[in-house]
């Protein structure tokens, strides 16, 4: 993974950096920094590229990329399937490589249809004066742009930064709907900027004409190449059937969940089909996802015995559980992995504040609470509902492998850390965006995957900073099957059909909801995150399954929503986590709980302003 940085001008000046967003590119790649300008003398422009490395891939390819005939590449990415990359080898080199022989769009476009993985880039081609940039299909690597007229240039970043000052050219995601290409000659000539779209096939076109009214920056225009050239689609489109005979009656929302369901339901011997096709494919991801590290840290026995290499985002909920379930078959025995539990620091009642006061330990050290998973009684300012959850998944998963090391890593943010880091430095990661949404996942992600905590070992709490360099992250189950409430209010308004729709927009729309944010919060560690749920795979398999067969939201809640998944949990030999209702990890994490009660997600969050 990398922080890379593209600014266009068409006009001779000197170039200065932005300090904090060059700060923030720095700490995305702490292993190499380097810049390079190219020059076009006709027409006359000026590129100037930066890219800061963390290393992820094979041994250690320095960026920019520049091949011998003049081509530059500054990537984002992992090839996690569709190119050969050989363990030795850095998957940026591979795509330089296969680039640096494309003669046509058509040849760019193959190559990038071909790779599975999340990828964003820019790459300047030589021939022709022209420059491309984008993301991948799902948007899972963040690319942010801006145009300033008055100084006639263009900026691609991994990661911006807020402006405290007068109001300037802004910041905003480029559309996962496709490439992009800029011919420099015309650019030139024309003094404006125009991109011609690449998209996506499967929809992509349709998303063309919002994308050049709501979403290109000030003064540029996008328009579709003009031979019509399309990607291929990494995965197949949504199985949007429905069966007349289905019976779409609600049961009783009051209704008890229980294991008894689950086990009826596995009983099936074609829902056993499903199940087991969806632990391979999603077992095949997790193994892709954290059996590609650095090479030496493969190679490197002594490193591999002391310290995680993987971390997972963990709540103890269904989908962080599974990740970990599946994690444990693929990493080796002797390593640890990293659980990150994060929890904010909440106001005690008055009959708790005297216990608490004693015995004086750390500010932020945990008081010491039952471990039985039960959220009736919490004995201490950080146990919140995921903390809860968390401890219960990990006695699951201890009984699943007790001989794995498990570093339940406890993460307590008190309201100063939290108010001093936003405005230091999760305002500029998660900008552009700027709802109340944004601000309390931005934060919890953010110091989740900082991994600086407490863990327990032999009934000893210490503290704790995880080295793991790759965060496993479960994004993408809820919006794939079902898991969030405003499913069960569409399909009790509008059956299947409406819940089809709001499935089909749920996956259109996270790269901007979502996975840009997610990539700045967690890379700003110099960290890597990876969606297992949102392997190409995965989702052309849950996207072939109609409807009904990934969730069943007749069935109560805690089984019909995600339905599947929970069988997938059951199957695995997981217990109380596989009926556990959905929690938003701004309400298990309890951050929502620090701020104002009265605000609307969608609101916009003032605290996101800089002073």
């Amino acid at each position: 993974m990398c922080g890379i940085f593209c600014l266009l001008s068409l006009l001779p000046a000197q170039f200065e950096w932005d300090k904090t967003v060059h700060e923030h590119l720095r700490r995305r790649g702490p292993n190499w920094s380097q810049d390079l300008t190219v020059r076009g003398t006709n027409p006359c422009y000026q590129c100037v590229f930066s890219a800061h490395v963390l290393h992820m891939r094979g041994l250690l390819t320095p960026q920019p990329v520049q091949d011998n005939a003049g081509n530059v590449l500054v990537w984002n990415g992992e090839i996690f399937g569709g190119l050969p990359v050989m363990p030795e080898e850095n998957d940026t080199a591979v795509v330089s490589q296969r680039l640096s022989s494309c003669n046509s769009p058509s040849e760019i476009l193959s190559v990038l249809s071909t790779i599975r993985g999340p990828w964003g880039f820019v790459y300047y081609q030589k021939a022709g004066d022209y420059l491309w940039f984008g993301r991948d299909f799902l948007g899972r690597r963040s690319l942010l742009w801006k145009f300033d007229a008055d100084e006639n240039r263009m900026t691609l970043t991994s990661v911006a930064a807020q402006s405290s000052g007068p109001v300037q050219a802004a910041w905003q995601e480029v559309p996962a709907v496709g490439v992009y290409r800029i011919d420099l000659k015309a650019v030139t000539e024309a003094g404006s900027v125009a991109f011609e779209v690449y998209p996506w096939a499967h929809g992509g076109i349709d998303l063309v004409s919002s994308c050049s009214r709501e979403s290109v920056p000030s003064g540029c225009t996008a328009v579709m190449n003009q031979p019509g050239l399309v990607l291929t689609s990494p995965v197949c489109p949504l199985n949007t059937s429905i069966p007349k005979s289905l019976n779409e009656t609600e049961t009783d929302p009051n209704s008890h969940s229980c294991f008894k369901d689950l086990e009826q339901l596995l009983a099936s011997k074609e829902q056993n089909d499903e199940v087991n096709r969806l632990i391979h494919v999603l077992s095949e991801a997790v193994r892709r996802r954290v059996q590609s590290l650095p090479f030496r840290v493969q190679e490197d026995s002594s490193f591999s015995n002391n310290s995680a290499s993987i971390a997972i985002l963990f709540s103890g909920g269904i989908d962080s559980m599974i990740l970990a379930t599946l994690a444990d078959r693929h990493i080796p025995a002797h390593q640890p992995i990293d659980l990150f539990n994060v929890a904010f620091k909440q106001q005690l009642p008055k009959s708790q504040k005297e216990s608490a006061k004693k015995p004086k330990k750390h500010k932020n050290k945990p008081t010491e609470s039952k471990n039985d998973g039960s959220d009736s009684q919490t004995s201490g300012p950080f146990d919140v509902p995921d903390r809860i959850t968390g401890r219960a998944g990990l006695e699951e998963l201890r009984h699943l492998n007790p001989e794995r090391r498990w570093n339940f890593v406890e993460i307590n943010i008190t309201k100063e850390e939290l108010q001093k880091i936003r405005q230091e430095r999760i305002c500029h990661l998660v900008h552009p965006l700027d709802t109340v949404l944004d601000d309390s996942i931005g934060c919890a992600v953010w110091f989740a995957a900082r991994g600086t905590g407490f863990i327990t070992e032999d009934g000893e709490q210490r503290p704790f900073t995880s080295t793991a360099k790759v965060i496993l992250t479960g994004i993408g189950a809820d919006e794939q099957l079902a898991g969030y409430s405003r499913h069960r209010v569409r399909f009790k308004m509008s059956g299947h059909e409406g819940l089809i729709q709001e499935l089909a927009m749920e996956l259109s729309r996270i790269p901007s909801r979502n996975l840009g944010r997610d990539d700045r919060v967690i890379g700003d560690h110099g960290k890597e995150a990876r969606f297992p749920y949102l392997d190409e795979d995965v989702v052309s398999y849950l996207n072939s399954l109609p409807v009904w067969e990934k969730a069943d939201l007749t069935l109560p809640r805690g089984v019909g929503e995600k339905l599947l998944l929970r069988l997938t949990a059951k199957q695995l030999g997981l217990g109380l986590s596989a009926v556990l209702p959905k929690r938003a990890m701004q309400f298990g994490s309890r951050i929502a709980k620090m701020e104002d009660n009265h605000e609307k997600a969608s609101d916009k969050c003032t605290r996101l302003l800089t002073e």
